[in-house]
Protein backbone atom coordinates (compact mmCIF):
# COMPACT_ATOMS: atom_id res chain seq x y z
CA UNK A 1 0.00 0.00 0.00
CA UNK A 2 2.93 2.21 0.46
CA UNK A 3 1.89 5.83 2.12
CA UNK A 4 1.97 4.94 5.59
CA UNK A 5 -0.84 4.64 8.07
CA UNK A 6 -2.57 7.95 8.45
CA UNK A 7 -5.15 8.44 11.22
CA UNK A 8 -8.80 9.53 9.97
CA UNK A 9 -10.91 11.36 12.97
CA UNK A 10 -14.43 10.65 12.88
CA UNK A 11 -14.70 14.49 11.88
CA UNK A 12 -13.19 13.59 8.54
CA UNK A 13 -15.52 10.81 7.77
CA UNK A 14 -18.56 12.48 8.63
CA UNK A 15 -16.98 15.58 5.93
CA UNK A 16 -16.50 13.14 3.37
CA UNK A 17 -20.13 11.62 4.34
CA UNK A 18 -21.57 15.19 3.56
CA UNK A 19 -19.78 16.12 0.33
CA UNK A 20 -20.12 11.99 -1.12
CA UNK A 21 -23.51 11.94 -0.33
CA UNK A 22 -24.83 15.17 -1.56
CA UNK A 23 -26.42 15.68 1.86
CA UNK A 24 -25.13 19.14 2.74
CA UNK A 25 -26.96 21.70 1.09
CA UNK A 26 -24.06 22.76 -1.17
CA UNK A 27 -23.11 19.85 -1.83
CA UNK A 28 -26.68 18.62 -3.22
CA UNK A 29 -26.35 16.98 -6.99
CA UNK A 30 -28.43 18.47 -10.00
CA UNK A 31 -30.37 14.82 -10.91
CA UNK A 32 -31.22 11.86 -9.17
CA UNK A 33 -28.75 10.15 -11.44
CA UNK A 34 -26.07 11.88 -10.68
CA UNK A 35 -26.66 11.67 -7.19
CA UNK A 36 -27.15 8.10 -7.07
CA UNK A 37 -23.78 7.37 -9.70
CA UNK A 38 -21.99 8.69 -7.00
CA UNK A 39 -23.12 6.32 -3.82
CA UNK A 40 -23.44 3.33 -5.97
CA UNK A 41 -27.13 3.12 -5.38
CA UNK A 42 -30.59 2.88 -3.38
CA UNK A 43 -32.16 0.45 -1.74
CA UNK A 44 -35.15 -0.20 -3.62
CA UNK A 45 -36.81 -2.83 -1.61
CA UNK A 46 -39.00 -0.36 -0.38
CA UNK A 47 -40.38 2.04 -3.30
CA UNK A 48 -41.37 5.50 -1.44
CA UNK A 49 -37.36 5.48 0.03
CA UNK A 50 -35.97 5.32 -3.05
CA UNK A 51 -37.73 8.85 -3.70
CA UNK A 52 -37.21 10.29 -0.61
CA UNK A 53 -33.54 9.08 -0.92
CA UNK A 54 -32.72 10.88 -4.40
CA UNK A 55 -34.80 13.56 -2.83
CA UNK A 56 -32.63 14.13 0.36
CA UNK A 57 -29.45 14.61 -2.19
CA UNK A 58 -30.83 16.42 -5.20
CA UNK A 59 -32.01 20.14 -5.91
CA UNK A 60 -35.46 21.07 -6.26
CA UNK A 61 -36.29 17.52 -7.91
CA UNK A 62 -39.50 16.12 -7.81
CA UNK A 63 -41.26 12.95 -8.03
CA UNK A 64 -41.58 13.06 -11.56
CA UNK A 65 -38.20 14.18 -12.16
CA UNK A 66 -37.50 10.95 -10.56
CA UNK A 67 -40.21 8.74 -12.45
CA UNK A 68 -38.61 10.04 -15.47
CA UNK A 69 -35.06 8.61 -14.69
CA UNK A 70 -36.83 5.25 -13.74
CA UNK A 71 -39.56 4.63 -16.24
CA UNK A 72 -38.65 6.54 -19.41
CA UNK A 73 -34.93 7.89 -19.65
CA UNK A 74 -34.02 4.80 -17.84
CA UNK A 75 -30.92 6.11 -16.51
CA UNK A 76 -31.30 4.02 -13.05
CA UNK A 77 -32.63 0.66 -12.53
CA UNK A 78 -34.19 -1.22 -9.93
CA UNK A 79 -32.35 -4.69 -9.57
CA UNK A 80 -31.42 -7.59 -7.52
CA UNK A 81 -27.96 -6.73 -6.41
CA UNK A 82 -25.56 -6.49 -2.96
CA UNK A 83 -26.82 -9.15 -0.38
CA UNK A 84 -29.56 -10.02 -2.31
CA UNK A 85 -31.15 -6.77 -1.76
CA UNK A 86 -33.20 -4.59 -4.57
CA UNK A 87 -31.42 -1.67 -5.37
CA UNK A 88 -31.67 1.08 -7.67
CA UNK A 89 -28.75 1.60 -9.69
CA UNK A 90 -26.46 3.43 -13.01
CA UNK A 91 -27.73 2.01 -15.67
CA UNK A 92 -24.27 1.85 -16.51
CA UNK A 93 -23.33 -0.30 -13.36
CA UNK A 94 -25.89 -3.01 -13.64
CA UNK A 95 -23.66 -5.30 -15.82
CA UNK A 96 -20.79 -4.69 -13.08
CA UNK A 97 -23.40 -5.96 -10.13
CA UNK A 98 -24.60 -8.34 -12.28
CA UNK A 99 -21.07 -9.95 -12.88
CA UNK A 100 -19.87 -9.19 -9.30
CA UNK A 101 -22.66 -10.24 -7.01
CA UNK A 102 -26.13 -11.14 -8.41
CA UNK A 103 -25.01 -13.94 -10.50
CA UNK A 104 -23.46 -15.94 -7.78
CA UNK A 105 -27.09 -14.85 -6.15
CA UNK A 106 -29.27 -15.98 -8.75
CA UNK A 107 -27.41 -19.59 -8.81
CA UNK A 108 -28.80 -19.87 -4.92
CA UNK A 109 -31.84 -18.91 -6.31
CA UNK A 110 -32.16 -21.31 -9.10
CA UNK A 111 -31.23 -24.07 -6.95
CA UNK A 112 -33.52 -23.33 -3.72
CA UNK A 113 -36.26 -23.12 -5.91
CA UNK A 114 -36.01 -26.47 -7.77
CA UNK A 115 -35.54 -27.66 -4.23
CA UNK A 116 -39.10 -26.03 -3.02
CA UNK A 117 -40.84 -27.63 -6.54
CA UNK A 118 -39.76 -31.24 -5.70
CA UNK A 119 -40.48 -30.50 -2.10
CA UNK A 120 -44.01 -29.48 -2.77
CA UNK A 121 -44.77 -31.92 -5.24
CA UNK A 122 -44.94 -29.87 -7.93
CA UNK A 123 -42.46 -31.84 -10.16
CA UNK A 124 -40.00 -34.89 -9.78
CA UNK A 125 -37.22 -33.40 -11.45
CA UNK A 126 -37.28 -29.57 -10.00
CA UNK A 127 -34.72 -27.69 -12.26
CA UNK A 128 -36.20 -29.57 -15.49
CA UNK A 129 -39.65 -28.13 -14.48
CA UNK A 130 -38.17 -24.47 -13.66
CA UNK A 131 -36.45 -24.69 -16.66
CA UNK A 132 -39.75 -25.12 -18.69
CA UNK A 133 -41.66 -22.55 -17.12
CA UNK A 134 -38.94 -20.07 -17.20
CA UNK A 135 -38.89 -20.47 -20.59
CA UNK A 136 -42.84 -20.51 -20.73
CA UNK A 137 -42.86 -16.95 -19.18
CA UNK A 138 -40.14 -15.39 -21.02
CA UNK A 139 -42.25 -16.08 -24.03
CA UNK A 140 -45.18 -14.88 -22.48
CA UNK A 141 -43.91 -11.79 -21.84
CA UNK A 142 -42.28 -11.26 -24.67
CA UNK A 143 -46.03 -11.71 -26.01
CA UNK A 144 -47.26 -8.67 -23.76
CA UNK A 145 -44.10 -6.23 -23.77
CA UNK A 146 -45.31 -5.50 -20.36
CA UNK A 147 -47.05 -7.18 -17.68
CA UNK A 148 -47.61 -7.63 -14.38
CA UNK A 149 -47.01 -11.21 -12.34
CA UNK A 150 -50.65 -11.65 -12.04
CA UNK A 151 -51.09 -11.12 -15.73
CA UNK A 152 -48.25 -13.52 -16.42
CA UNK A 153 -49.82 -16.02 -14.27
CA UNK A 154 -52.83 -15.88 -16.33
CA UNK A 155 -50.94 -16.36 -19.56
CA UNK A 156 -48.62 -19.21 -17.93
CA UNK A 157 -50.41 -21.88 -15.70
CA UNK A 158 -47.24 -23.12 -14.09
CA UNK A 159 -46.97 -19.95 -12.53
CA UNK A 160 -50.25 -20.53 -10.26
CA UNK A 161 -48.30 -24.00 -9.20
CA UNK A 162 -48.51 -23.75 -4.98
CA UNK A 163 -44.91 -23.74 -3.26
CA UNK A 164 -44.50 -24.36 0.33
CA UNK A 165 -43.05 -21.51 1.99
CA UNK A 166 -41.48 -20.96 5.76
CA UNK A 167 -44.20 -23.56 7.46
CA UNK A 168 -42.78 -22.85 10.68
CA UNK A 169 -43.35 -19.51 10.90
CA UNK A 170 -46.97 -17.40 10.98
CA UNK A 171 -46.05 -16.11 7.58
CA UNK A 172 -45.49 -19.17 6.02
CA UNK A 173 -47.83 -21.98 4.23
CA UNK A 174 -48.54 -22.58 0.25
CA UNK A 175 -48.13 -19.47 -1.99
CA UNK A 176 -47.83 -19.35 -6.08
CA UNK A 177 -44.46 -19.66 -7.54
CA UNK A 178 -44.90 -16.45 -9.34
CA UNK A 179 -43.01 -13.88 -6.94
CA UNK A 180 -40.26 -16.17 -6.62
CA UNK A 181 -39.80 -17.50 -10.23
CA UNK A 182 -40.10 -13.76 -11.46
CA UNK A 183 -37.03 -12.83 -8.86
CA UNK A 184 -34.72 -15.45 -10.34
CA UNK A 185 -35.94 -14.77 -13.86
CA UNK A 186 -34.72 -10.54 -13.20
CA UNK A 187 -31.33 -12.31 -10.88
CA UNK A 188 -30.53 -13.71 -13.91
CA UNK A 189 -30.99 -10.25 -15.89
CA UNK A 190 -33.31 -11.77 -18.01
CA UNK A 191 -36.31 -9.63 -17.03
CA UNK A 192 -36.19 -6.06 -15.66
CA UNK A 193 -38.40 -4.31 -12.96
CA UNK A 194 -40.40 -1.04 -14.56
CA UNK A 195 -43.13 1.21 -13.74
CA UNK A 196 -45.52 0.18 -10.62
CA UNK A 197 -48.92 -0.05 -11.05
CA UNK A 198 -50.14 2.86 -8.52
CA UNK A 199 -48.52 6.09 -6.99
CA UNK A 200 -44.62 5.93 -6.46
CA UNK A 201 -45.39 4.45 -2.66
CA UNK A 202 -46.59 1.51 -5.00
CA UNK A 203 -44.70 -2.05 -5.04
CA UNK A 204 -47.16 -3.91 -7.49
CA UNK A 205 -44.25 -3.44 -10.44
CA UNK A 206 -44.81 -4.32 -14.55
CA UNK A 207 -42.14 -6.63 -15.80
CA UNK A 208 -40.48 -6.45 -19.22
CA UNK A 209 -37.82 -8.39 -21.21
CA UNK A 210 -34.06 -6.87 -19.95
CA UNK A 211 -31.94 -5.45 -22.36
CA UNK A 212 -28.39 -8.28 -23.49
CA UNK A 213 -25.46 -6.64 -21.71
CA UNK A 214 -21.95 -7.69 -22.09
CA UNK A 215 -20.86 -8.39 -18.59
CA UNK A 216 -17.12 -8.34 -17.19
CA UNK A 217 -15.09 -10.67 -15.62
CA UNK A 218 -16.43 -11.43 -12.44
CA UNK A 219 -13.48 -10.59 -10.41
CA UNK A 220 -12.59 -7.81 -12.77
CA UNK A 221 -16.26 -6.26 -11.48
CA UNK A 222 -15.93 -6.91 -8.23
CA UNK A 223 -12.81 -4.84 -8.06
CA UNK A 224 -14.87 -2.18 -9.70
CA UNK A 225 -17.63 -2.16 -7.60
CA UNK A 226 -14.82 -2.26 -4.71
CA UNK A 227 -13.37 0.46 -6.46
CA UNK A 228 -16.73 2.83 -6.23
CA UNK A 229 -18.10 1.66 -2.55
CA UNK A 230 -14.70 2.97 -1.52
CA UNK A 231 -14.88 6.30 -3.25
CA UNK A 232 -18.34 6.61 -1.76
CA UNK A 233 -18.13 5.15 1.60
CA UNK A 234 -14.20 4.81 2.29
CA UNK A 235 -12.42 5.56 4.53
CA UNK A 236 -13.82 2.17 5.79
CA UNK A 237 -12.71 -1.53 7.55
CA UNK A 238 -12.44 -4.19 5.31
CA UNK A 239 -15.44 -6.07 7.17
CA UNK A 240 -17.70 -2.99 5.90
CA UNK A 241 -17.34 -3.52 2.40
CA UNK A 242 -17.73 -7.47 2.84
CA UNK A 243 -21.04 -6.90 4.86
CA UNK A 244 -22.21 -4.50 2.13
CA UNK A 245 -21.42 -6.39 -0.68
CA UNK A 246 -22.76 -9.81 0.75
CA UNK A 247 -19.34 -11.41 -0.68
CA UNK A 248 -16.96 -13.90 0.88
CA UNK A 249 -14.23 -12.83 2.82
CA UNK A 250 -12.07 -14.30 0.15
CA UNK A 251 -13.58 -12.85 -2.96
CA UNK A 252 -13.19 -9.34 -1.16
CA UNK A 253 -9.67 -9.80 -0.67
CA UNK A 254 -8.76 -10.52 -4.22
CA UNK A 255 -11.49 -7.54 -5.39
CA UNK A 256 -8.86 -5.13 -3.09
CA UNK A 257 -5.77 -6.45 -4.70
CA UNK A 258 -6.24 -5.08 -7.88
CA UNK A 259 -6.89 -1.73 -6.16
CA UNK A 260 -3.90 1.01 -5.09
CA UNK A 261 -5.08 1.35 -1.22
CA UNK A 262 -3.81 3.15 1.73
CA UNK A 263 -4.00 1.78 4.67
CA UNK A 264 -5.92 4.19 7.71
CA UNK A 265 -6.41 4.08 11.12
CA UNK A 266 -10.04 4.81 11.82
CA UNK A 267 -10.21 5.44 15.68
CA UNK A 268 -8.44 2.56 16.73
CA UNK A 269 -9.22 0.45 13.86
CA UNK A 270 -7.23 -0.63 10.93
CA UNK A 271 -9.04 0.53 7.75
CA UNK A 272 -8.22 1.40 3.93
CA UNK A 273 -9.31 4.00 1.23
CA UNK A 274 -8.24 4.63 -2.16
CA UNK A 275 -4.69 5.88 -2.36
CA UNK A 276 -6.19 8.42 -4.85
CA UNK A 277 -8.25 9.47 -2.32
CA UNK A 278 -5.76 10.95 0.81
CA UNK A 279 -5.47 14.47 -0.82
CA UNK A 280 -9.57 14.51 -0.65
CA UNK A 281 -9.56 14.22 3.35
CA UNK A 282 -8.49 17.76 3.59
CA UNK A 283 -11.47 19.85 2.18
CA UNK A 284 -13.28 22.48 3.90
CA UNK A 285 -16.41 21.34 6.33
CA UNK A 286 -19.35 22.20 5.24
CA UNK A 287 -21.83 24.46 7.45
CA UNK A 288 -23.76 21.84 9.53
CA UNK A 289 -26.71 20.42 8.10
CA UNK A 290 -29.81 18.82 8.84
CA UNK A 291 -31.48 15.93 7.09
CA UNK A 292 -34.52 13.77 7.05
CA UNK A 293 -33.07 10.14 5.85
CA UNK A 294 -36.02 7.14 4.49
CA UNK A 295 -35.98 3.79 5.69
CA UNK A 296 -32.94 1.66 4.45
CA UNK A 297 -31.27 4.92 3.21
CA UNK A 298 -28.33 4.29 1.52
CA UNK A 299 -25.89 6.18 3.46
CA UNK A 300 -27.66 5.08 7.16
CA UNK A 301 -26.97 1.42 5.47
CA UNK A 302 -23.71 2.18 4.50
CA UNK A 303 -21.20 0.64 6.69
CA UNK A 304 -21.45 -2.50 9.03
CA UNK A 305 -19.18 -0.46 11.80
CA UNK A 306 -21.82 2.35 12.25
CA UNK A 307 -20.78 3.80 16.04
CA UNK A 308 -19.30 6.71 14.47
CA UNK A 309 -22.99 8.15 13.24
CA UNK A 310 -25.27 5.99 15.04
CA UNK A 311 -24.20 6.51 18.54
CA UNK A 312 -26.18 4.94 21.47
CA UNK A 313 -29.67 5.45 18.92
CA UNK A 314 -29.40 1.96 17.31
CA UNK A 315 -31.94 0.16 19.93
CA UNK A 316 -34.43 2.60 18.90
CA UNK A 317 -33.92 3.13 14.99
CA UNK A 318 -33.25 -0.51 13.81
CA UNK A 319 -35.43 -3.89 13.71
CA UNK A 320 -34.17 -7.42 14.55
CA UNK A 321 -33.34 -7.75 10.81
CA UNK A 322 -30.93 -5.38 10.86
CA UNK A 323 -33.02 -2.35 8.95
CA UNK A 324 -33.15 0.75 9.74
CA UNK A 325 -36.40 2.89 10.43
CA UNK A 326 -36.31 7.13 9.02
CA UNK A 327 -33.98 8.83 10.49
CA UNK A 328 -32.75 12.39 11.75
CA UNK A 329 -29.13 13.45 11.05
CA UNK A 330 -27.75 16.65 11.62
CA UNK A 331 -23.96 17.26 10.95
CA UNK A 332 -23.24 13.89 9.77
CA UNK A 333 -24.69 11.82 12.38
CA UNK A 334 -27.97 10.63 13.69
CA UNK A 335 -29.78 12.58 16.30
CA UNK A 336 -33.00 11.01 15.98
CA UNK A 337 -35.95 9.73 13.84
CA UNK A 338 -38.91 10.59 12.06
CA UNK A 339 -42.51 8.82 10.73
CA UNK A 340 -45.25 10.19 8.54
CA UNK A 341 -48.57 10.11 10.95
CA UNK A 342 -51.83 9.00 9.36
CA UNK A 343 -53.03 12.95 8.98
CA UNK A 344 -50.08 13.38 6.81
CA UNK A 345 -48.22 15.30 9.18
CA UNK A 346 -44.39 14.60 9.66
CA UNK A 347 -42.98 13.91 13.38
CA UNK A 348 -39.78 14.03 14.66
CA UNK A 349 -37.68 12.96 17.73
CA UNK A 350 -34.61 13.99 18.65
CA UNK A 351 -32.58 11.31 20.75
CA UNK A 352 -30.37 13.72 22.71
CA UNK A 353 -29.81 17.55 22.97
CA UNK A 354 -28.15 19.22 19.86
CA UNK A 355 -29.26 22.74 20.58
CA UNK A 356 -32.07 25.10 19.87
CA UNK A 357 -30.72 26.36 16.09
CA UNK A 358 -29.96 22.59 15.50
CA UNK A 359 -33.78 21.15 16.70
CA UNK A 360 -35.57 24.42 14.75
CA UNK A 361 -33.46 23.28 10.96
CA UNK A 362 -34.58 19.48 11.84
CA UNK A 363 -37.99 21.28 12.57
CA UNK A 364 -37.77 23.23 9.11
CA UNK A 365 -36.65 20.38 7.08
CA UNK A 366 -39.90 17.90 8.43
CA UNK A 367 -42.07 21.19 7.09
CA UNK A 368 -40.31 21.08 3.68
CA UNK A 369 -40.78 17.25 3.67
CA UNK A 370 -44.08 17.12 4.37
CA UNK A 371 -44.72 19.56 1.56
CA UNK A 372 -42.77 17.17 -1.06
CA UNK A 373 -44.48 14.31 -0.03
CA UNK A 374 -48.02 16.34 -0.62
CA UNK A 375 -51.31 15.57 0.96
CA UNK A 376 -52.42 12.57 -0.52
CA UNK A 377 -49.46 10.16 -0.14
CA UNK A 378 -49.41 8.14 3.19
CA UNK A 379 -45.89 6.17 4.03
CA UNK A 380 -45.07 2.88 5.56
CA UNK A 381 -41.85 1.74 5.92
CA UNK A 382 -41.42 -2.18 4.95
CA UNK A 383 -39.70 -2.95 7.84
CA UNK A 384 -41.06 -1.17 10.71
CA UNK A 385 -38.67 -0.20 13.50
CA UNK A 386 -39.06 0.66 17.23
CA UNK A 387 -39.22 4.49 17.49
CA UNK A 388 -41.03 4.80 14.00
CA UNK A 389 -43.98 2.61 14.73
CA UNK A 390 -43.87 4.56 18.32
CA UNK A 391 -44.18 8.03 16.46
CA UNK A 392 -46.35 6.65 13.91
CA UNK A 393 -49.20 6.23 16.27
CA UNK A 394 -49.21 2.25 15.41
CA UNK A 395 -49.15 -0.34 17.67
Amino acid sequence: MGHGIRTVSVAERRRRLAARHHLAPGERAVTAAAAVADIVGLHGSDPASVYLAARARTREVDKSAIEHALYEERSLVRMLGMRRTVFVVPAGLVPVIQAACTDQIAERLRRGLAQQVEASGIAADGAGWLKEAEEATVQALAARGVATGAELARDEPRLRAKITYDESKAYGGPVNVTTRLLTLLSAEGLIVRGRPRGGWTSSQFTWSAAPELARPAAADARAELARRWLSAFGPALVSDLQWWTGLTGGQVRQALAQLELAEVDLHGTPGVMLATDLPGLDGPAPRPWAALLPALDPTAMGWRERDWYVGEHAAALFDRSGNIGPTAWWDGRIVGGWAQRENGEIAVRLLEDIGAEAAAAITAEAGRLADWIGPGARLKPRFRTPLERELAGQP
